[in-house]
């Protein structure tokens, strides 16, 4: 599926997923079907043996389209964000590793698509990470929890969760958002070297097994989320 604000390539074992619509990078269904597209071409490369997901200089992602959501359309609503919940459990389950290259905000949606990868660089840019959802009068659907409490740190996830708290680059690694933190114009760099590096080190079928043996609980739980959310709204599951 073309999009407009998505372009790939192929760097030796890598496949690179730029996402830049000049803005925030926020989720709409449509950007949500390009991504897990480009993801499932990933797996299927033989060549491919990890993925970098790269945002522009504002933003990795945004939440959630807001021109959706506020349309109040419930089923339209529903849509997306489930669309979004089974492309973040969709990376979280991915027969190859996942790389985040967080280029700058990651909020809500974002943040949440951060949680999904399996290693995540971050910029030392003065950025905002995290899950504002209660305080923009939201509540974290059920597939969202499950991946939060399973890596999000354990000391920040009160603060992280339930009171919203956004966080600095710096925080964002203590909490479990990102893994390290580098210059602003060596993200997608390192992003590149730690996903080659994974493509190169790691023998793909005992990878593919232990990711369902060691994810397979929280993946089900989002799974189950996903599909309750789209019954609920008179969407087939």
């Amino acid at each position: 599926m073309d999009h407009p604000h998505v372009q790939v390539e192929q760097i030796e074992a890598v496949c690179l997923i730029k996402v830049d619509d000049e803005r925030a990078n926020a989720f709409s269904t449509a950007l949500i079907q390009a991504l897990s597209e480009e993801i499932a071409m990933a797996e299927a490369n033989e060549e491919i043996g990890a993925v970098v997901i790269a945002g522009n200089q504002k933003a990795f992602f945004a939440g959630f389209d807001l021109g959706i959501i506020g349309t109040g359309d419930r089923e339209k609503i529903v849509e997306m964000t489930s669309a979004g919940g089974a492309l973040i459990r969709q990376a979280y389950g991915s027969k190859i590793p996942v790389v985040a290259a967080c280029t700058g905000h990651a909020v809500a949606a974002g943040a949440l698509m951060l949680l999904g990868c399996d290693y995540r660089v971050g910029t030392d840019a003065q950025v905002k990470i995290g899950l504002n959802e209660v305080a923009i009068g939201l509540m974290l659907p059920r597939w969202a929890l499950a991946i939060s409490k399973e890596r999000i740190a354990t000391q920040y996830l009160q603060v992280a969760v339930v009171n919203a708290k956004l966080m600095t680059s710096d925080l964002a690694v203590d909490a479990g958002f990102l893994d390290e933190v580098v210059a602003a114009d060596k993200v997608v760099e390192r992003a590149l070297e730690v996903a080659q590096g994974f493509a190169m080190d790691l023998d793909s079928k005992s990878y593919e097994k232990t990711v369902k043996a060691m994810r397979s609980s929280v993946l089900n739980e989002m799974d189950s989320g996903v599909a309750a959310d789209r019954a609920a709204a008179g969407l087939s599951t």
